[in-house]
């Protein structure tokens, strides 16, 4: 986008400055609120199965990626995600006391699955939202499996225990991957989102 000045001289000579893409105050507002929707979603689910549950594992990350594929319906923007995991790392790190190590999966994870739906058309195709979501889940629990594992390597059966649990949290993505299309299908009947 550019924009064009006029030179306040008599010379008729014209400058074309770049325009900066903006984020409207809507998506920024609708990003953020989505973020706090998930945490506190999350963080319920958490308390409420007290612990390791699988059961909890499962539905903490089924509703983890419902509302992040519901988010990227309604913001179809490159970037989105991005700043989603951004926000919710912050959150997750200023009420939760959550580890600083966690912000390398989540931006890498962030930034694959952004390429890799680029790679396929873009967020604003059909399936756009579900190859993003579904890559960040996936390299995003990958890539904390590999912090873990620097971290642990001297106790290697340390990370035999961490690896059933984070397989059951993705099945759980996974399963968010279906509720999700259901949920945003259902938001498209009502007229609140758009394929």
């Amino acid at each position: 986008m550019l924009t064009t000045v006029v030179g306040t001289d008599s010379s008729p000579a014209l400058h074309t400055i770049p325009k900066p893409p903006m984020w409207p105050v809507r998506e920024l507002v609708m990003i953020g609120v989505f973020s706090a929707a998930v945490k506190v979603s999350t963080l319920i689910v958490a308390l409420i199965g007290g612990g390791m549950n699988p059961v909890t594992l499962l539905a903490k990350n089924c509703i983890f990626t419902t509302l992040l594929l519901i988010l990227l319906f309604k913001v179809r923007k490159p970037g989105t995600l991005l700043l989603f995991s951004g926000i919710n790392f912050l959150v997750s790190m200023l009420l939760l006391g959550g580890s600083v190590t966690l912000l390398v999966p989540l931006v890498f994870g962030a930034c694959a699955a952004e390429l890799a739906t680029r790679l396929t058309g873009g967020i604003t195709r059909p399936w756009g939202p579900f190859v993003s979501v579904g890559m960040f889940d996936l390299l995003s629990k990958v890539l904390s499996l590999g912090i873990s594992w620097l971290f642990s390597r001297e106790n290697p059966a340390m990370l035999y225990v961490i690896i059933p649990f984070v397989v059951i949290g993705y099945a759980g993505s996974v399963i968010g991957l279906f509720t999700g299309y259901r949920a945003v299908r259902e938001l498209r009947r009502a007229g609140l989102a758009a394929y």
